[in-house]
Formats: C-alpha cells, structure tokens, sequence
C-alpha cells in the first residue's frame, strides 16, 4: 500500500468581508475568520486570510518572508493590468524602506514634535470649549474629523478643505482592497478633486515650516532619493489623516457608551491617550493589511507559493480571545500593547506619535470639561473597504 502526504488544505469560508452589510458590522465575520483556523481561504476574493493575532502578526513584521513591494492592497502591482507607482516607504521593504524611513525619523525630531504638541494643545482646548457649551454635537464632523483637519494637515504644509479630504480618503482606502462597487464610486467621487490633490503634493503648494516643506529640503540634501518628496508626503497625509479621524471616533464611541470608563477617564484626564489605544484596539480604524509572501513558506499549518497574496484583519486579529482576555470589553485597565492598529515590524506607523498626540490633546480636553459624555442617538458608519469609520456620532455632554 502506498501512502503519499497531501499538505492540509485550508478552512474555506464564503463569506464576501468586503460587502456594505459586513463592513457595516465585521465582527460576527471576524469571529467566523478567527474560529476557522490560523489561515483561511476567502473563496469570494480567492486569498488568503488570518484573523488570528499569532499569525496577522508574522504577516505584518516578518518582512523577509511577506513583502510589501508587491503592494500594500488587494492587488500584486507588480503584474500587468495592476501596475501603479508604489508608495516609497509604505510599499517597499529595506534597505530603501531603512533609507526613507530613517530620514523621516530625522524629521520628526522631538522639537518638532513638541511644537505640534504646542499647537494641537492651543486648538483642542478651544474647541472642548465651544463642544461644552453646545451641549450635543456631531462626534465626527464637529470634533473628531473637524480637529484633525485643523491641526495636522497644516502641520504638513498642506491646506486641505473637508470634501475634499473626505473623497479622496475613502478613494484610498476603498482602493487598498477590492476593485468592487464602493472602489468604483469612491473613484468617481473623487475625481473631481485630483488635480487638486496632485498639485497639493508639489513643493510649490507646501506651507513654509511644515513637515513637507522639511521633506523637500531632505531630498535637497541627500537624505532621500530624488524625486521623492511628493511621493512621501501623500503618504505621510495619507496614512495620518483618515486612520486619525476613524481612531478618536472610535474612542469617543466607546466612552460614550461605557459611562464608568468616561468616569474613570475625567478622574484621571492623563489617560486620554490611554483611551484612545485601547478605543483602537477595540475598533482597529484600518481593519485588514495585505502582504505576498517572498518565497513558498508555511503559515498556520499551511504550505504557500511565492507571491502568494494574504489578507490580515487586523480588526479581528485585535480581538482575538488567545491574546486578550474578554476582548469584546473596552477597558482602559487593558494593558493595551501588542494590538495592531499601528501595524508592525519594520512598517509599524511612523506617525503613530503624532495621532497618539492629537488624540491625547481633544479627548483629554474634553474629559477635563465635561461630567458625563453620552450618545444623543445611534452612530452612523459609512461603509469603506479597508477602513472602519464612523460617519455621524450624536453626542451629549454636560459640564463639570
């Protein structure tokens, strides 16, 4: 009798992750994700996919085996028909990636950072203000969204207007997974703002003093590649200004319907940032990253070919019950560390300090005004393939 050993084969789940219903409500499908096992192939996109913390976590920090020179989406645009400049940091591995990012690092110097504390601090405190005496207003589009385009895209150099910040983000992040219905209209809706956009990139349009401008006279230097600089700071507005806007919403979420946590936050002012690196555990604003593997390599029990595409949801890998214990619960007790709204490895957000920071500023502002912070009415979520955000956040506060 002969026996021949025929590699696992992989749980198969039919489920589409990228439809409005889904992406309106992932969980019940990231427990699906999670429970089938450590990798699973997704037959409605024929990919791979884990929502296991193990496993999400190789994908996005073991380089040398998954590559993000293949694109950082759905699509390898390394193929015909796919083909697009890549991101220079975000979609490179080192050493170009140890060469880029170690110059932006220079960049974010602590003195520049403080200044940006100084300023983001000045604006959140007079915004809290004006939220207090209003006594409801909208979570998003009156604090969260309307602080971060105030504060962080001048601290760019760049002056961007709120419709057109909107489209051109949900086009980038419905862009990063499938080329499906919501890819195809955000396209359409952004389109009347892409000149714009390009034009805005170009040192010509940079505000003197802010970190683009910092950029091009890196680039003049030496310290980057030429012909560069445009392509890293749409990166950099790219990358800290939607994942912003989604992680404060989704902490001004969860304390709004945890009163108890709101308590122990208003007694406790400092552990704003705390707040929001749980609130984006809880509610990972990117919920999947994509990665292809460099050579034939086993993840999960599973035996891969090279350029082998592989979705990792970081929104269910960030609940996962083998690394946390009641995951489900948002508690600022939570030794938070570990989770992977930040990513990992050597793509581990560059700016994290700066959306930490903006966070800090608002939520610490409005925890030191106000005794209670409630909902007003049921959240809206608009529907993007790669981002999870909310778009109407009724809120009620009262003073202290």
């Amino acid at each position: 009798m002969t026996t021949t050993n025929t590699p696992p084969a992989p749980p198969v789940l039919h489920v589409d992750p990228f439809t409005p219903e889904v992406l309106l409500d992932p969980y019940p499908f990231h427990q699906s994700l999670r429970e089938a096992g450590p990798l699973v192939w997704l037959q409605s996109h024929r990919i791979y996919a884990t929502g296991r913390h193990v496993e999400a976590q190789a994908v996005l920090s073991q380089w040398t085996r998954f590559t993000n020179a293949a694109g950082a989406g759905m699509a390898d645009i390394r193929k015909p028909g796919n083909w697009r400049p890549p991101s220079v940091i975000l979609e490179s591995d080192p050493p170009q990636h140890t060469q880029v990012r170690g110059a932006l690092q220079k960049i974010l110097s602590p003195l520049v950072v403080r200044q940006w504390r100084e300023k983001f601090s000045v604006r959140a405190e007079a915004m809290a203000d004006e939220l207090v005496q209003r006594g409801e207003f909208d979570g998003m589009r009156d604090a969260s969204e309307a602080f971060v385009l105030s504060v962080f895209p001048p601290a760019v150099g760049i002056e961007i207007p709120t419709e057109n910040a909107r489209a051109i983000g949900d086009m980038n992040f419905n862009a990063i997974g499938p080329n499906n219905s919501l890819t195809q209209a955000s396209a359409e809706r952004a389109q009347p703002y892409m000149k714009w956009y390009e034009d805005s990139m170009q040192r010509s349009a940079m505000l003197p003093g802010g970190f683009g401008d910092l950029i091009y006279q890196a680039e003049d230097d030496g310290a980057l590649p030429k012909g560069v600089a445009a392509n890293l700071t749409r990166t950099f507005l790219r990358g800290g200004m939607d994942t912003t806007i989604s992680g404060i919403g989704a902490a001004l979420h969860a304390l709004a319907r945890n009163p108890a946590q709101w308590d122990m936050l208003r007694e406790q002012p400092q552990l704003a940032a705390k707040a929001f690196d749980e609130g984006i555990r809880y509610d990972a604003p990117v919920q999947v990253m994509f990665r292809t593997t460099c050579e034939g390599i086993e993840l999960g029990g599973i035996q891969l070919a090279p350029d082998t595409k592989i979705a990792a949801f970081i929104g269910a890998a960030n609940r996962d019950p083998r690394q946390w214990e009641n995951p489900e619960r948002f508690d600022l007790r939570r030794k938070s560390a570990g989770h992977l709204a930040f990513g990992a490895g050597p793509h581990v957000c560059i700016g994290q300090m700066i959306a930490r920071l903006e966070a800090e500023c608002l939520i610490g502002a409005l925890a030191r005004r106000c005794r209670t912070l409630a909902l007003a009415g049921d959240p809206v979520f608009r529907p993007i393939n790669t981002l999870r955000m909310i778009d109407r956040l009724p809120l009620r506060v009262q003073p202290a």
